[in-house]
């Protein structure tokens, strides 16, 4: 498996590299630009223009200035000099018939180098496809951001419910199974750290959620994958596996399956879904040389074999 440790070698870590923190970031540039009032080196007017652009989401893809100025708490001529100089350099799209702006194609050019290093993608699409296919549900990769999960990968068959992911689509942490899995990947202080995050962003949301967050964790290292039963959207149930933290980069991919619930059999999420879910993790892995979280059975098989 060199070859391919040498091809996907900037994407994965083998578990005896070093240990890397997570990054100072936070979920929104709005954050940030919040605590950073006082370092001199910290480029506000670029903070607020990238507030401005995080403030356009699915469902409020037209804004205007003042609805802009109302979502961001910046003053309306800031945002209007900042929604001047998106569009003109194509970030931005104005509608002069409706006085709103949307989001510019040019944005999709920042995503293309960050989706371009995830090779591992193509290798896995046709596998989560089959699966996709198979439970008549969605299968989806998500990488770790702060305290989001975002869709870097999907596939899905026919109609999946209310839920469809997509691309960039970003879902917390803490309310899905995919955030669990994706956790379950980090060193432990990265754990830790991330769990402080989660309380300090969203005290109310932690409390709601913190044991079966936890739950989660200590599913993925018993059993190789987390459930989620309708926390995050009621009408889907969901399963995820770990898949790996790149040492190099500081990035935690996980995988998961969801499906609507009106379609699952008693017994068949946790039975059947969930070890193929796994099972699919630890396909991918083989496949681009990565090393996944050691579950407990794993550990014991090993133990068994040295015996």
């Amino acid at each position: 498996m060199l070859y391919l440790f040498d091809i996907f070698g900037p994407l994965v870590h083998k578990a005896t590299m070093t240990q890397d923190k997570l990054p100072e970031t936070s979920s929104s540039a709005a954050v940030v630009l919040a605590s950073r009032a006082d370092d001199a080196a910290f480029a506000t007017t670029l903070a607020k223009g990238l507030v401005v652009l995080e403030a356009f989401k699915a469902g409020t893809t037209s804004l205007g200035n003042m609805e802009l100025s109302i979502l961001t708490g910046l003053p309306r001529p800031t945002v209007a000099r900042l929604t001047h100089t998106l569009a003109e350099l194509g970030y931005l799209r104005y509608d002069a018939d409706r006085a709103k702006y949307c989001v510019g194609a040019r944005t999709l050019r920042m995503a293309h180098p960050l989706l371009a290093e995830m090779q591992f993608r193509q290798v896995a699409r046709p596998m989560m496809q089959e699966l996709a296919q198979s439970v008549r549900g969605t299968v989806s990769i998500g990488l770790l951001d702060a305290t989001s999960m975002i869709y870097v990968e999907t596939a899905r068959s026919g109609d999946v419910g209310p839920h469809v992911p997509d691309i960039g689509m970003p879902i917390p942490v803490v309310m899905t199974a995919m955030g669990r899995a994706a956790a379950a990947t980090l060193p432990q202080t990265d754990a830790a750290l991330l769990e402080q995050r989660l309380a300090s962003e969203d005290a109310e949301l932690w409390s709601a959620f913190r044991e079966k967050y936890r739950a989660g964790l200590v599913q993925c290292a018993s059993r190789g994958f987390c459930t989620c039963w309708g926390e995050y959207m009621a009408s889907i149930h969901a399963v995820a596996a770990p898949l790996f933290h790149a040492r190099e980069t500081g990035r935690s991919f996980s995988i998961n399956c969801g499906i609507p619930a009106f379609r699952l059999q008693p017994g068949q999420l946790e039975g059947e879904i969930g070890p193929r879910i796994a099972a699919l993790a630890d396909s991918i892995r083989a496949i681009v040389g990565a090393t996944g979280p050691a579950t407990a059975t794993q550990q014991q098989n090993k133990k068994r074999a040295r015996k």
